[in-house]
C-alpha cells in the first residue's frame, strides 16, 4: 500500500528521519513502534503529506505522490488520526463526522444557492453515513453532545469515526490508545481488528503498548534515531538484541510484553 523509500526529514541540521526505508502492507494491520525521538510521528507526517521530505519518495499503490499536499492525499485514500485529537469541540459528535465527508456539494456556495435540493440530499446521505459509523463504533448515544466535552477516549473514537467517513484505503493511527482507560482501549482494539478483518481496510499504527502492538498487528516495523531498526512479528522483534538495547538498553524485552 506505502512504500517509504530511503527518506529523509531535516529539520535544521537535526534529521529526524535519516535515509529510512520500509512498506506498508496492503490489507494488513501494521505497528510503527520505536523509542521516543525514533522518528515514527515525522514518518507519518510525511506519508500523509504534513511534511516534505528532504530528500527520498512516498508511494501509494505503486503511485509517487511525493509532492501532493494533504488534502490530495486524503482525496487518494489516505487518512490519519493525531495523537491530540482535533474535533471540533463546539460541534456535535454527529456534526464532526458530517463534515469530514467527502465531495460535499453544499461546500461550493453556488451550489448551495442554485442546487439546494441535491445538496440536501447530500447531506442527508452524509448524517446517514455518519450515524452508520457511530452505530458501528457504539457512541450513536453521544451523537447530539458537544465534541469538546466528550472524555479522552471517547474523542479517539470520533477521530477513528472521521476517518472512517472518507472510506479511506489506509489509515493512519497516531497511539490511538494513549491516556484510554483498558475498556475503552479494549473496544478500539475490536473495531480495529473488525475494520481490518470484517472491512478490509489497512491500518498501520504507532504505539507504545507493545501488548496491544502484539494483539493487534500482522508485522511491526522498528524505528530508531530516526532509521529503520528491523521488521517482523512481534515475536521475531522480540528476540532481536538490536530492539532489546533501543528499547531497554539491554533489558528483557519479553518481560515487557
Amino acid at each position: 500500500m506505502i512504500a517509504f523509500e530511503n527518506i529523509t526529514m531535516r529539520f535544521g541540521g537535526v534529521a529526524a528521519v535519516d535515509r529510512c526505508s520500509f512498506e506498508i502492507p496492503t490489507g494488513k494491520i501494521t505497528g510503527l513502534i520505536g523509542p521516543n525521538g525514533a522518528g515514527k510521528t515525522t514518518a507519518f507526517n510525511v506519508i500523509a503529506g504534513h511534511l516534505r521530505p528532504t530528500s527520498g519518495r512516498v508511494l501509494l499503490e505503486g503511485e509517487d505522490i511525493t509532492a501532493l499536499p494533504a488534502h490530495k492525499r486524503q482525496a487518494m485514500g489516505i487518512a490519519r488520526t493525531f495523537q491530540l485529537a482535533h474535533e471540533f469541540h463546539r460541534m456535535t459528535v454527529v456534526e464532526n463526522l458530517m463534515v469530514a465527508a467527502k465531495n460535499e456539494l453544499g461546500e461550493n456556495m453556488l451550489n448551495a444557492i442554485f442546487r439546494p435540493g441535491q445538496c440536501k440530499l447530500q447531506e442527508q446521505a452524509a448524517y446517514d453515513r455518519a450515524m452508520e459509523t457511530l452505530r458501528f463504533l457504539e457512541i450513536e448515544q453521544l451523537k447530539d453532545q458537544l465534541a469538546g466535552d466528550l472524555s479522552g477516549g471517547q474523542k479517539k473514537l470520533l477521530e477513528l469515526g472521521r476517518a472512517l467517513m472518507q472510506h479511506p484505503k489506509i489509515i493512519l493511527l497516531d497511539e490511538i490508545g494513549a491516556g484510554v482507560n483498558r475498556t475503552l482501549l479494549g473496544k478500539i482494539a475490536e473495531k480495529i481488528i473488525q475494520l481490518n478483518k470484517e472491512q478490509g481496510y489497512t491500518i498501520c499504527l504507532i504505539e507504545h503498548d507493545l501488548d496491544y502492538v502484539s494483539r493487534l498487528c500482522d508485522t511491526v516495523i522498528v524505528m530508531a534515531q530516526g532509521t529503520l531498526l528491523t521488521t517482523g512479528t512481534v515475536e521475531e522483534v522480540s528476540r532481536d538484541e538490536r530492539v532489546i538495547e533501543a528499547y531497554f538498553g539491554g533489558g528483557k524485552y519479553q518481560e515487557a510484553i
